[in-house]
């Protein structure tokens, strides 16, 4: 059968099927086919949704991550209605996708990067984490917030994602120095915020005390030795017999993250920190081969971007719109907290590191979006709750998280694009 002849039935096969369908399938019709359909319906809907929103708004020049939220807004109750929020289905992949996305933060940190700059990525992380956690603990305050729940704040501007990472790749900048140092500095803001996310938690559910705090930071330091060490230790073991049999290499990876995490659980902590420090564990004992790759495009292409779509689905929009008119002064000094301390400690290490202002103002765009880590801490916050029902922090925090997340995963990528350009264009890099 020639081409033409083929592309010719093709046509004719398509037009009577539209012939067919177009009048019986109208918007409500459809909208209803997918409210009580069978779940692999709402899944192929979903997965419509992880496949066209993204290059969308990244073709917008907007984060793919934001479309996604849309997406999720557009299927929730606010919208279209599709499905039950609260089902197990949705709750699974909510975990399933929190977790997976923890796991893949730390399987990215590049620890030998980290080392090879040690000492500066870690004068950077310290101050790139202790100013931001100041100012944030400064505007909970001034909010009336209770300490506990201040620090929680302080903490989610705290930690960075690194979104303009693949901007310094493009323009031959990622061996630079200045990148160098803060995706290094990743590695300290990262494990301090979820650090200080686990004592919030334990304070807020048991209450603060010298002796309950002190139990929590032995444990804490128990898990971190069994996970870092003992992980990697069992690892190379099995690397050994299994490195070229990816299946069982597979699927050694993902227990070992769904242990970390119910271990985490296990002392009361939260299973992000688990996983994180899971991601950290296997990072050098999986290298950089098949199996790493198959876990990141698991990951990437499906649960993290469930994750961003059940957000959005289960977002009430008059709630966040009645929430976000009537805190604005709260959600603008969240904004500024994190733009002026970010911007500060990027100042301070680079009058000591010695870095020239383009050097400096490109480590604090590269250090400024606050995305995937910071939605899944504050997510976390919300949903825990102490003995009398309160929530560690209020809906308006995790409102404001999201509109943080959207105008830095806006401005972060900007900001990187116009000083690489400049770095790359005068040589003007470390």
């Amino acid at each position: 059968m020639s081409r033409r002849l083929r592309l010719w039935i093709l046509l004719i096969a398509a037009l009577m099927a539209a012939a067919y369908l177009l009048p019986q399938w109208t918007p409500a019709h459809l909208l209803d086919y997918f409210r009580h359909g069978t779940p692999l319906d709402r899944f192929t809907l979903l997965l419509v949704a992880v496949f066209l929103m993204p290059p969308l708004f990244e073709h917008l020049h907007l984060p793919g991550a934001l479309g996604l939220l849309v997406a999720g807004v557009l299927f929730g109750p606010s919208a279209l209605a599709i499905g039950n929020p609260e089902g197990s289905a949705v709750e699974l992949f909510l975990s399933i996708g929190r977790v997976f996305l923890m796991f893949i933060a730390g399987l990215e940190v590049d620890l030998r990067l980290f080392q090879a700059t040690r000492l500066r990525s870690f004068g950077f992380g310290l101050v790139t984490f202790a100013l931001p956690l100041a100012a944030g603990v400064l505007v909970g305050w001034s909010f009336d917030f209770g300490w506990n729940a201040c620090f929680l704040i302080g903490s989610l501007l705290a930690s960075h994602t690194l979104l303009g990472l693949p901007i310094a790749s493009r323009l031959g900048l990622s061996r630079s120095e200045v990148v160098t140092v803060t995706l290094g500095a990743t590695v300290f803001t990262d494990v301090a915020s979820l650090l200080v996310l686990a004592v919030c938690i334990s304070v807020h559910t048991v209450g603060f005390s010298w002796l309950s705090l002190l139990v929590q930071l032995s444990e804490l330091a128990v898990y971190a030795v069994l996970v870092l060490i003992g992980l990697p230790w069992l690892g190379v073991r099995f690397v050994r017999r299994f490195r070229h049999r990816e299946v069982p290499m597979f699927l050694f990876t993902v227990l070992c993250l769904l242990f970390a995490a119910m271990g985490a659980k296990a002392i009361e902590l939260e299973d992000i920190v688990g996983a994180f420090f899971a991601g950290l564990a296997v990072n050098r004992v999986i290298g950089h081969g098949s199996v790493r790759s198959k876990i990141q495009f698991l990951g990437e292409s499906l649960f993290i971007p469930f994750f961003f779509v059940i957000i959005g689905y289960r977002l009430d929009v008059p709630v966040f719109a009645a929430t976000l008119q009537s805190s604005l002064p709260f959600v603008a000094a969240i904004v500024a907290a994190l733009l002026l301390g970010k911007l500060a400690a990027a100042l301070i290490s680079g009058e000591l590191f010695g870095y020239r202002r383009t050097e400096t103002l490109m480590m604090w765009s590269l250090s400024l979006p606050q995305v995937a880590a910071t939605l899944a801490v504050a997510l976390t916050a919300y949903n825990t709750l102490n003995a009398d029902g309160e929530r560690l922090i209020t809906e308006t925090v995790l409102n404001s998280v999201i509109v943080l997340m959207v105008a830095t995963s806006v401005l972060g990528p900007l900001l990187t694009e116009r000083f690489a350009s400049r770095l790359q264009s005068t040589g003007d890099s470390a």
